[in-house]
């Protein structure tokens, strides 16, 4: 009998690309990929351990797709991804339901785990995090047929004190310009006119390979693939954004227009405990260079509240500075004690209730900011990526430019009959509090 393959992918859009690269090997081995827990033969949970919401989640799902071993038709449950590189030995003691396990830099073999796993084996593949994405691997996109993620590079050397992705996907380490662009090659076959560049660190990209900061090159190149309407990109690390790529992005028309630029705090002390790169200063600099020299420019940043020795006074900082800046978008993080960081050593810890009110005040402070800015797009005439139609409301709904899949608003279309994955002009005559409606124009 033909194995039948669920692949379930928790966490980043990273690791959404794992994934898919599992299910093109997997369904290139002759398996069956399906859509549904309970007719899957074998279940691969890519799992995330970034921070302690994202760890429960993982075991979580971990316990619910091993009870389809009593009640479905599950034969072996397979492992991966993040929580399994950093927490392999805890796993394997904690959790018998695990049939095989795979660390970040040999997923390539999911195979052979899945042929070991289903003899009683338990496999277990997890050795150095380095993945290499030069090689060429079938991948089953998962996305919608118009846009998919391209990873550009893997692994960070930042080291910020919070964080552990080097210890579960290790060093900075770039593809080459040439698989990168042979793989958008192939998408844009496919179909796909949205390609978002991916990485822990993007505006790092070619310093490792090459002689220099070499996103700008490589964004100009995907946007030169024939079919590519759009090039949008993820994880602009704020110390390496040179006047070149604020170039590029403003004068390709190809290259949204949107930033995705994680700052994580204001204060200059809580930059300095993070080991963040600048100050305060250097990033009001920056963003408002970025906003002179690009008009129109969606900036979304990512913010860590309750970080380890965080005052009264810091987080009236942090309220003021987004207060002042205006981000388009914003997203609030709890700062998660993570072991074997340096900031898990740190004295001063934050108690959990007042994690949650900081977030909470600054999700609200930044819900006005939206509605504000929001009401800046009325009357402008914006190009639309079209997604769905909704029947109950006779409106087609997509995405400007400006939004980021899966995490920023939407835009709800009437007035024309549209293809889904087209791009049409539409004119936005209302704005929510994230999210735009609006009419086609010829």
């Amino acid at each position: 009998m033909t194995e039948k393959v669920k692949v379930v992918t928790l966490g980043c859009e990273k690791n959404l690309v794992d994934s898919e690269i599992m299910s093109g090997l997997v369904h290139e081995r002759g398996y069956t990929l399906v859509s549904e827990k309970e007719e899957a033969t074998i279940i691969i949970v890519n799992t995330c351990g970034f921070i302690d919401a994202a760890k429960e989640e993982s075991v979580n799902t971990i316990l619910d797709m091993a009870e389809l071993k009593q009640t479905a038709n599950l034969k072996a449950l397979i492992v991966s991804g993040c929580l399994t590189q950093r927490y392999k030995e805890e796993l394997l003691k904690e959790m018998p339901e695990i049939d095989g396990i795979v660390g970040t830099g040999d997923f390539h073999n999911i195979n052979q785990i899945i042929d070991e796993a289903l003899v009683g084996r338990k496999p277990v593949y997890v050795g150095n995090p380095v993945f290499n994405y030069e090689q060429k691997l079938p991948r089953r996109l998962t996305t919608p047929r118009y846009t998919a993620y391209v990873k550009i590079a893997e692994g960070c050397d930042n080291a910020c004190t919070f964080c552990s992705i080097p210890i579960m996907r290790g060093k900075f380490r770039s593809r080459s310009m040439e698989s990168i662009l042979e793989e958008v090659q192939q998408l844009a076959a496919q179909g796909v006119k949205e390609i978002s560049l991916i990485a822990q660190d993007s505006t790092n990209y070619g310093t490792d390979l090459y002689d220099g900061f070499k996103l700008p090159e490589l964004m100009n190149r995907v946007s030169e693939v024939p079919g590519i309407e759009w090039v949008r990109l993820h994880y602009a690390y704020p110390g390496f954004f040179t006047d070149e790529l604020i170039d590029v992005i403003a004068d390709n028309p190809k290259i949204c227009k949107y930033i995705d630029m994680p700052l994580q705090h204001s204060s200059d002390s809580i930059l300095k405990r993070m080991r963040r790169p600048g100050r305060q200063r250097d990033a009001r600099e920056l963003i408002k260079k970025i906003r002179e020299r690009i008009p129109g420019v969606s900036l979304r940043t990512s913010l860590i509240v309750g970080f380890p020795g965080e005052t009264e006074e810091d987080f009236e900082n942090l309220k003021s500075f987004i207060q002042d800046v205006q981000f388009d978008r914003l997203g609030v993080f709890t700062y998660s004690k993570e072991e074997d960081t340096p900031a898990s050593r740190l004295p001063d810890q934050v108690p959990d209730e007042v994690k949650e009110y900081r977030s909470n005040v600054l999700m609200e402070i930044q819900r006005e900011i939206s509605n504000s800015r929001g009401s800046g797009r009325i009357g402008q005439v914006i190009d639309v990526l079209i997604e769905k139609y909704d029947g109950r409301n006779d409106v087609y709904v997509g995405r400007s430019q400006f939004d980021a899949p899966e995490i920023d608003g939407e835009v709800f279309v009437g007035g024309s009959e549209l293809t889904i994955g087209s791009i049409a002009k539409v004119k936005i005559t209302h704005s929510f509090e994230f999210d735009f409606s609006g009419e086609v124009v010829a």
